[in-house]
This record gives structure tokens, C-alpha cells and sequence, in this order.
């Protein structure tokens, strides 16, 4: 059986919903199809259920920071069975409460895998969808498959957000996102945790010197961080898991635990698409799309959010933005084209480390003439008042223009904070017309302007 629909999406995360409901409002038949739960990943996967774990480490770990410092903290824990629970009043009832909000716009969903067919055509179940204008994948990321011995072994961030109960002791493999913000989360549960990074940079995209505190702080939860340690295989022991892995200078070393966690980065999720069938081009880094965010062998495909080759980091709200420029391209004709100048990105540790602009390799790479001002802010008000001993800044501000560069800060609030100056930079303020704000006080905020 075939139906028509002017647009198909494959999808249905941030990017997927921006241009569903865009095309959806100007009249256009839409068909939305996803392999799993509607919503996408920073809804039931990512980002929100995430969050509520963070919030309640958070939470214990604020209580003992201020322990003999006016709170009492005593048997102070978190009950992660509770937690998950608490977790799922977010994530279960959302696939139905999207679904039905789909069906109310007049978007017809599909909950099965969509495959192209040829260049026009999107075959799912015992159905194929004929799209007259528009096919658009926003099929969002997966976890990178692991050239490890023994990697059927290791749990996905998703099951760790499931996990009825939190396992004694955890490894995680890679030093990004997921390894530290999970850590962060299960060493304050009680959790016993190692972190292994096969380089001696966890956490690339973010500020050097920030990063090497935020590892200082991490080492200092009890959380076990090894650099330089490339995990070779995993194996069932006794009961557990063993981690075998290469050192520093070439030794070996091998770790115990009760789950081995995946933590080594996110690919496209395009490996089900059968995206030869359809022509579309595509590579390890996803679908080759030009500047209007079109495929560039398919003119009817466009792609958007994590599964598109683009300069946009892998954000949730790149996602959508990059979903709101296909739809208006499809609704107005190819002419609007993406910018990701000053976009914000978060650790989600506890304290947050956060970061929006340049740099300082960049800038110099950029021949930019600059002024860096760092600070280590441990003996800070807005620090010291919440018992927080690891914050620091470090903003660069252009030695011509006075213009803001990049803002990198660790801290208490730094994820909120991180949003002053990423909107100053959009709008071009320069240091100057920054510290001439007259700011709330005592806030973080107002902190800001001794940053720049």
C-alpha cells in the first residue's frame, strides 16, 4: 500500500518536531516515523532524564558542602530506586502525550523503522510513504559501536538511565559527556567509580584549564579519573566485569566492576535507513548536506540535528534551530542558511563547567590579538557561600574591539551563567557595555562583570 504525503520525517526529536509542525501549519501533509518511543533523545534518553538525575546529586552533594557549616548532613543519601521512579513521571507518559499532540496537529505517525525505497520513497512496515515535496532525516545519534573485545558487555547511557538499581561499582569507558556527568551522579549515590580516557584530554571541546580542575574536582569526589589508559577488552569474572586496559609508558592494568559503562561517544544514527537506496550521500560524520541543509545527491532530502554533517555541535537546541532553517527553506524556498556563532554547551558535573566562543587555541589559531582574563574564584563569594572550593573563569575579550571572544567558566551556576554571555555575544556587546550593567546582587550574575 502506498500514501502521499508532502513531507516525510524520519525522526522525532527537537529537529524532526521544528520542521513537522512548521510544514504542518502551512497546510502540508505530514508523516512522522521513528524506530523507537516518540520524543527523541533529549526527552526520554538525554538531556531531560539526565537532568533530574543531576538534580539530585546535586542536591546531596550542596548539603555536604555546607556540612558543619550551619546544615547537618547526617545520613544524607540518595535512593536511586526512588529516583528512577521519580525520573519516569518525565519520561514515560511523554511518547503518548506527543503522540496524541501529533495526531491533534494532523501528523500522522509511525512507530516502526523507515527504509528509503528509492530516491521518493520511505518504506515502513508493510507500508510505503510516497513524499511529493520533501523528505527531511532527523534521525538523531547512537552510541559509537566499540572496537573492544568483550563490548557486548557494556551498558549504553540509556540503560543507565534505567537501572533499577545502582550497582556497587562502575567503569566508565571514554572521557566525555556521559562518563562525567554520570559519575558525577553515581559517586554521590554511593557508587564506586573509575573513568577511563585513552588520551590525556578528557573533555576536548571544553577550556584546558577548566578541565584540569574539573578532573581535580571529579579525583577529589573519590571518582578514580585514569588518563592515557585505552581500554583493550572486557570480560565476565566472577561475577563482574574485568576491564583490561593499556597505562601510561605501555603497563597494563585491569579494573573490577559490577557494570561497564559506554561513554566513549555518539555516531549517526543512519545505519537502518538504507540511505544508498534513496541516493543520498552520507559518511561517518553523517548525510553531506550543502548550506541550505539539503542533501547534495538527493534535492528532495534534506537532514538536520545530530545525523547532519554540519559545523553545529551536537546540542539539543542546534537540533531544533537547524530543524526550524529546514522548514523554512522548504516553505520558502533554499535561502536561509545556519550560523553557530556563540553557542553555549554544558557539562553537567557538579559544579557545571561551561563554555560559548573561542578558545584560547582557537583564537590564536584565528590570529585574534586578545586579553585572557582567568581567575580561580574558590575564595569567590558566590563560591564560598555554598562551600564550593573548585570554580574558575577564564573570558577573552579582543584587544581591538573590546568585543567578547569566548566565556569558559567552572562553578556553581555556571550553566546558567554561561547564557549572559553567550546572549552579549549574539548581540555584540563589548566588555565595556557588559560591565556597565547594573546587576542583581548578590547573584552570579553580577559576578560577570568582574570577568571580563
Amino acid at each position: 500500500m502506498i500514501e502521499m504525503f508532502d513531507l516525510v520525517v524520519i525522526g522525532s526529536g527537537s529537529a524532526a518536531q521544528a520542521v513537522a509542525s512548521r510544514c504542518r501549519k502551512a497546510g502540508w501533509t505530514v508523516a512522522m516515523i521513528d524506530k523507537r518511543p516518540l520524543g527523541g533523545t533529549c526527552a526520554l534518553r538525554g538531556c531531560d532524564p539526565k537532568k533530574v538525575l543531576v538534580g539530585a546529586a546535586a542536591a546531596v552533594d550542596a548539603a555536604r558542602l555546607l556540612s558543619e557549616k550551619g546544615v547537618r548532613s547526617d545520613n544524607l543519601a540518595i535512593d536511586w530506586a526512588e529516583l528512577i521512579r521519580f525520573k519516569r513521571t518525565f519520561t514515560d507518559p511523554h511518547p503518548q502525550h506527543l503522540k496524541a499532540k501529533l495526531a491533534r496537529d494532523g501528523i500522522v505517525t509511525f512507530q516502526n523503522t523507515g527504509r528509503f525505497v528509492d530516491p521518493a520513497h520511505i518504506g515502513v512496515g508493510g507500508t510505503v510513504l510516497n513524499a511529493t515535496r520533501a523528505i527531511v532525516i532527523a534521525a538523531g545519534a547512537r552510541p559509537a559501536d566499540l572496537a573492544i573485545d568483550g563490548h557486548e558487555h557494556v551498558i549504553t547511557s540509556d540503560q543507565f538511565l534505567d537501572l533499577a538499581s545502582l550497582p556497587p561499582s562502575l567503569t566508565f569507558v571514554g572521557g566525555g559527556y556521559i562518563s562525567f556527568e554520570f559519575a558525577h551522579v553515581a559517586a554521590r549515590a554511593g557508587a564506586r567509580v573509575t573513568i577511563l580516557h585513552r588520551d590525556d584530554r578528557p573533555l576536548a571541546e571544553f577550556d584546558a584549564g577548566l578541565v584540569e580542575r574539573l578532573v581535580a574536582r571529579t579525583r577529589a569526589l573519590g571518582v578514580d579519573v585514569r588518563l592515557n589508559t585505552e581500554v583493550r577488552a572486557i570480560k565476565r569474572a566472577n561475577g563482574q566485569y574485568r576491564v583490561m586496559a593499556g597505562g601510561p609508558g605501555g603497563s597494563s592494568t585491569a579494573i573490577d566492576a559490577d557494570a561497564v559503562v559506554h561513554g566513549a561517544g555518539r555516531v549517526p544514527d543512519l545505519e537502518d535507513l538504507a540511505l544508498d537506496a534513496g541516493a543520498v550521500r552520507y559518511s561517518e560524520a553523517g548525510i553531506a548536506v550543502n548550506q541550505y541543509l539539503q542533501s547534495v545527491s538527493n534535492p528532495l532530502v534534506y537532514a538536520a540535528g545530530d545525523c547532519a554533517d554540519t559545523d553545529g555541535p551536537a546540542l539539543t537546541p542546534v537540533a531544533a534551530y537547524e530543524g526550524r532553517v529546514v522548514a523554512t527553506n522548504l516553505l520558502e524556498g533554499n535561502h536561509l542558511t545556519t550560523s553557530y556563532d556563540a553557542i553555549p554547551s554544558v557539562v553537567f558535573t557538579i559544579p557545571p563547567l561551561a563554555g560559548v566562543g573561542l578558545r584560547e587555541n582557537d583564537a590564536r589559531a584565528n590570529g585574534a590579538s586578545f586579553v585572557s582574563n582567568h581567575h580561580d574564584t574558590s575564595n569567590w563569594y558566590s563560591s564560598r557561600r555554598v562551600g564550593e572550593t573548585y570554580s574558575a573563569f577564564n573570558v577573552l575579550v579582543e584587544a581591538t574591539s573590546g568585543r567578547i571572544l569566548g566565556a569558559h567558566l567552572l562553578g556553581p551556576n555556571a550553566d546558567e551563567t554561561i547564557n549572559l554571555f553567550a546572549l552579549a555575544m549574539r548581540a555584540g556587546l563589548t566588555a565595556d557595555r557588559f560591565k556597565d550593567v547594573l546587576w542583581a546582587y548578590p547573584t552570579h550574575g553580577a559576578d560577570t562583570a568582574y570577568m571580563v
